[in-house]
């Protein structure tokens, strides 16, 4: 299966990173490094030591160190990406796959266990099949601690409502283990976000508060990625071109929320004002590839957000139009307006 969203991959210098986004190149995946062989890397598997990388940033810095043959200009996006050639991949890492053997296994550690429980009980409720579940992120990898989170992965447009759904109304049971954050756990989760993305408190807590897809499963944490089936996908490499416009920020009002659970997520909007960068119309969508700005706000809602403004240049119909990307630097956000 192509590698999309929720894969991880390992290049052949043992490298392991996160698969970001549905539309790769044909012979490239765009995927950003988690995991780098570490001597002094406080995770180990088979006798390597390695880290975890978190930022952005961090991620560059360190392939334009070690492997700069993986940072490239990408024409079609218009962006400085890391891509992994097809043929320097050693392992592909499918959350699928590795659920199935999560399930046939009899001895589990603790954070496997509770990892299988949880996507049983989604499974249970919202009556999605096996092979549309995953569990991702360093479980996946084999570089987990015990303090790891879980990382449920959904695929399909349906299964991810019907577990969207069924998540809500598990959250609000007391006599289940899902829990949504408290304050002192989005405070937490604050101080570990705020070091690539820039937002007050108040306007943080004001849309995390809200958010079905994160929260506690038996005490642990979890964040859930929802994305769409590779069947699913209408767009392929260069049927879009994206140019980078410059860097703004814009007031709207968003009209449709429908593409904010889905990692990438897309919120269209109406009423755009520009109060800083190129005066660029018509703006029509807000889009990340990151996984925290899903359900970032909803329909009706006025938000201020700053990224980079594109021109989104459809080849399939000529369509033309301009959208604001979130997530790339640390000053780029979204918030509501009070």
């Amino acid at each position: 299966m192509q590698p999309i969203e929720g894969f991880l991959i390992e290049s052949v210098e043992g490298v392991i990173f996160d698969v970001k986004g549905l539309v790769h190149p044909p012979d490239k995946v765009v995927a950003f490094p988690r995991f780098i062989p570490d001597q002094k890397g406080s995770r180990i598997r088979s006798d390597t030591k390695y880290s975890k990388v978190y930022g952005i940033s961090e991620r560059f810095n360190f392939l334009e160190g070690n492997f700069p043959e993986y940072v490239v200009y990408d024409r079609v996006f218009d962006e400085k990406l890391c891509e992994v050639p097809l043929d320097r991949i050693r392992k592909v890492y499918n959350p699928t796959s590795f659920l199935e053997r999560l399930r046939k296994s009899r001895s589990l550690d603790e954070l496997k266990k509770a990892a299988l429980q949880c996507v049983e009980l989604l499974k249970e409720k919202a009556n999605v099949p096996w092979n549309k579940l995953g569990v991702s992120g360093s479980v996946l990898a084999g570089l987990h601690t015990a303090a790891s989170d879980i990382d449920p992965v959904v695929y399909g447009v349906e299964n991810c409502w019907k577990v969207h759904g069924a998540l809500r109304r598990l959250l609000g049971m007391e006599d289940m283990p899902f829990k949504p954050y408290g304050l002192e756990d989005l405070r937490r989760l604050f101080d570990f976000r705020s070091k690539d993305t820039l937002m007050r408190f108040e306007d943080f807590v004001a849309v995390e508060s809200r958010k079905i897809f994160q929260g506690k499963f038996m005490g642990r944490d979890f964040f859930i990625r929802f994305v769409k089936d590779f069947s699913e996908i209408n767009e392929r490499y260069g049927d879009v071109y994206y140019k980078n416009c410059g860097y703004g920020k814009i007031e709207a009002v968003v009209v449709d929320d429908s593409e904010a659970i889905f990692t990438p997520c897309t919120y269209k909007v109406e009423d755009v004002k520009v109060v800083e960068g190129p005066k660029l119309q018509p703006i029509r969508e807000i889009a990340s590839f990151r996984g925290r700005f899903c359900e970032q706000a909803r329909s009706g809602e006025t938000v201020l957000a700053q990224g980079k403004i594109e021109k989104v240049m459809d080849r399939r119909n000529g369509n033309e139009y301009f959208r604001l990307l979130i997530g790339n630097k640390p000053s780029d956000y979204m918030i509501l307006k009070s």
